[in-house]
């Protein structure tokens, strides 16, 4: 997939940023005897990249428009919206629906945050 500005593309940039940090910083900052400081610079490096493989996966992503069917099939624009009926009781009476479109925001949300959770 080919951004709006050519190559590289944001997803590109996302990922070649997240290697260094998981390749070269970590590597850099191994921790030893006489580098204690090391260790928390290295675990910051494994938090950051997996953050940039977050933001990768989200800008790849092309599965989003499942989410925003599922909550226009129950007449909401977002997450915020449904959460708001569903405290509310607006959709009592349409648990399958809802079961529904959960499942589909959960399944979609796992995929970009924790991939291959949902098949294991």
């Amino acid at each position: 997939m080919t951004g709006y500005h050519g190559r590289p593309t944001a997803a590109e940039l996302v990922a070649a940023v997240a290697e260094f940090l998981e390749n070269d910083v970590r590597a850099a900052t191994a921790p030893t005897e006489h580098t204690a400081d090391a260790a928390q610079v290295n675990f910051h490096a494994r938090v950051a990249a997996n953050v940039l493989r977050i933001v990768e996966r989200e800008l790849l992503d092309e599965t989003a428009t499942e989410v925003g069917e599922a909550l226009t099939r129950l007449g909401y624009r977002d997450e915020r919206e449904l959460a708001a009926a569903i405290r509310a009781g607006e959709l009592d009476d349409r648990p399958d629906e809802v079961l529904s479109a959960l499942r589909t925001v959960v399944r979609h949300r796992l995929a970009i945050d924790h991939p291959g959770y949902a098949d294991g």
